[in-house]
């Protein structure tokens, strides 16, 4: 068990890819949205490394692996670009980018999302490992943020009915090499084997 008192810093870096956005037609919320939902959840000391960028693949994928090769992030989560239109092109980036691919993580994205909408099946989110940081494509409105980190508890019995993918973030950068997170488990409960 970690003293909270003593975590080490975690290095996170926020990408969100949106055209209208980066050229401020308006106002970008994915990247406030994962930094409240983070300070909420997270007990470690966070460190940001923000962009907000257009949608264009060479442009990702460059963002992508300086956020983890210059950077230093342990975590690269983005927002935005994960649908079917032309100019969607995340996880197409993301993917160029990858050491091995992580199917779990989008497989649950769309699991949580299908709880509200059936379009769901439309988002192309994927999670990756380069080096050793995870990436992680989630969607764009903030609300949909938190409920994929977050997973979806029953209003009335507080029962989990879809566990949100961060429940799984700080085991999987446990076994890659990355910095150790603690998580709020009133906010997040992550999970660890017991050894």
């Amino acid at each position: 068990m970690h003293d909270a008192t003593q975590l080490s810093p975690i290095r996170i870096g926020l990408v969100s890819t949106s055209d209208r956005a980066s050229n401020g037609i308006y106002q970008d919320e994915g990247i406030p949205a994962l930094k409240d939902w983070l300070h909420s959840a997270v007990q470690n000391p966070l460190q940001f490394e923000e962009r907000l960028i257009p949608d264009e693949r060479a442009v990702i994928e460059q963002t992508l692996t300086e956020l983890v090769d210059i950077a230093a992030c342990d975590l690269v989560l983005t927002t935005g670009g994960t649908g079917p239109a032309v100019r969607d092109v995340t996880p197409e980036a993301t993917l160029a980018v990858a050491d091995r691919v992580m199917p779990g993580f989008g497989e649950q994205m769309r699991q949580i999302s299908l709880h509200f909408v059936p379009t769901a099946i439309l988002s192309r989110q994927v999670g990756v490992i380069r080096g050793k940081a995870l990436i992680l494509n989630l969607p764009g409105r903030p609300r949909a943020i938190a409920e994929t980190l977050g997973g979806l508890k029953d209003k009335d019995s507080g029962a989990v009915i879809a566990h949100g993918i961060f429940a799984a973030v700080p085991y999987c950068l446990d076994l890659i090499g990355a910095g150790y997170i603690q998580t709020h488990h009133a906010v997040c409960a992550a999970f660890r084997p017991k050894k």
